[in-house]
């Protein structure tokens, strides 16, 4: 069976967006945190996004590499992001591109069906498409990469759940600007 991993930034209170969907909390990050998220997205076999966040990965990382000021670490990430397979969980779109597979069905569905088969790790993105693979039990590891700054509102990293989720702390680590990174696993 496969991992599925869910990890994204998030602020002290637990936003991965503020208001309005805004994520101009979080800034650039270090060179760093960079490399550490660049390696996590190396270990995925399969990325599950929902829609928001494909539309905001889809807007930046495709072309990455061409820009005159990008980094490698910057370059290997986009080139990474492009060869990495990938499905978009929505409704409301009617194509996706970029090595992406559109699903516009039941996603736990999908989701259940995909953690049954071969292959390496999957990350899932993306709160609401999260919140319901949470509610169906079916993430195995939490990454959350806190930020330290507090905005009061906005797109919880968790969702509101039936019963408890116990969990194993596997790693912490702090990056420069005061961002700790902390990953759980669920206890089965």
């Amino acid at each position: 069976m496969r991992k599925l991993i869910y990890g994204m930034n998030v602020t002290l209170d637990g936003y991965t967006a503020a208001p309005s969907d805004d994520i101009g909390w979080s800034g650039p990050p270090s060179d760093e945190l960079f490399q550490w998220w660049l390696d996590q997205e190396r270990i995925n076999s399969l990325s599950l996004y929902g829609r928001k966040l494909w539309e905001t990965m889809s807007s930046y990382w495709p072309i990455a590499d061409r820009r005159p000021d990008a980094t490698p670490a910057e370059i290997e990430f986009a080139r990474n992001w492009r060869d990495t397979p990938k499905v978009v969980f929505s409704s409301r779109l009617d194509k996706v591109d970029w090595n992406t597979r559109l699903v516009t069905g039941d996603a736990i569905a999908e989701i259940t069906r995909l953690k049954a088969g071969d292959g390496g790790p999957m990350s899932i993105g993306g709160a609401t498409l999260a919140g319901s693979a949470m509610r169906a039990g079916l993430i195995d590891e939490y990454v959350l990469v806190i930020h330290p700054i507090v905005v009061g509102g906005g797109t919880s990293f968790f969702s509101a759940l039936d019963k408890w989720v116990e969990l194993n702390l596997m790693e912490t680590r702090t990056f420069p600007g005061d961002v700790v990174l902390t990953r759980y696993e669920v206890r089965r």
